[in-house]
């Protein structure tokens, strides 16, 4: 199947209640925030992680959804698996001399593993695969108003070693945020899949992997987590009719009866989309 043929943009709105979307190691594990906001942060590469274990599950074992980024995987083998495809010997830290032999590698890795077609990756390691833009992109997840991130003391019935049975059981601390609603913005290049033969089938995928990936990722830790609006955008070519960030304003979000107390629910928002404002030559696609 050929390369897209349309540019497309997205806005995922999702939300947590009770949980930690995205902890920031640098500040023990607490709920990333802006400082100068207060608005909450989740980053493209944890939407990222959730687009791969998706995959993962949907289409396992299918040829084209292998996953290069995945836990505890060695890239080194995952670029051999290439080069014996190919019938080719790796050089150290080179690819082949033959330009045809190494855009074929490269286009072996996109055309196996589905997050390297369609985010593109960094593969010039010891077995050297090339490297490839992706055609999706996902820019940092910002809460639509500001969060407050607690820590809830938690405490231990059970203890590891006979001796301690005595001991005062151990107190730790969860993180989490009691609700915040987040927007996430991406893009689809029509220009970058045809570099890496990212399909209609897999634009296709990849919204069902943003409407569903919450549900298969479920933790103690995150809480309740839900995409609540999938808004894609569709150019009637692969240039596009109108600049991302014109398309990107027709989407609001606004609190109900101009409240003052924080949010809890997602029902506390009104989502609005301003369709009679829509460019010539751009579709709006509803996917949830």
């Amino acid at each position: 199947m050929n390369a897209i043929q349309n540019r497309y943009e997205f806005v995922l709105l999702f939300d947590v209640e009770n949980g930690n979307p995205n902890g920031d190691p640098d500040a023990g594990n607490m709920p990333r925030i802006d400082a100068e906001t207060s608005l909450g942060i989740v980053t493209d590469v944890c939407l990222k992680r959730k687009i791969r274990n998706y995959v993962e599950i949907a289409k396992e074992g299918e040829t084209g959804f292998d996953i290069y980024v995945k836990e505890k995987a060695v890239l080194n083998r995952q670029h051999e698996r290439a080069y014996k495809a190919l019938d080719l010997k790796p050089e150290s830290k080179k690819l082949p001399k033959d330009e045809q032999k190494a855009k074929e590698l490269t286009l072996w890795m996109c055309a196996n593993f589905f997050d390297v077609r369609a985010f593109g990756a960094v593969m010039t390691t010891e077995v050297n695969c090339g490297q490839v833009r992706g055609p999706v992109q996902i820019n940092f997840a910002r809460s639509i108003e500001p969060v407050m991130p607690e820590e809830i003391s938690i405490t231990r019935m059970a203890v590891t070693k006979e001796q301690d049975l005595e001991k005062e059981r151990t107190i730790g601390k969860k993180a989490l945020i009691p609700y915040g609603l987040y927007r996430a913005e991406g893009y689809l290049s029509a220009h970058f899949a045809e570099k890496t033969g990212f399909n209609e089938s897999d634009a296709e995928f990849l919204w069902n992997a943003l409407v569903n990936m919450f549900d298969h990722d479920h933790s103690a830790a995150r809480g309740k987590m839900n995409a609540r609006k999938l808004i894609v955008f569709k150019h009637a070519d692969k240039l596009g009719n109108a600049p991302a960030h014109k398309l990107f304003d027709l989407v609001k979000v606004t609190r109900k009866d101009n409240a003052t107390s924080p949010a809890r629910a997602f029902t506390d928002y009104s989502v609005s989309i301003a369709h009679s404002e829509v460019p010539e030559g751009v579709t709006i696609l509803d996917r949830l």
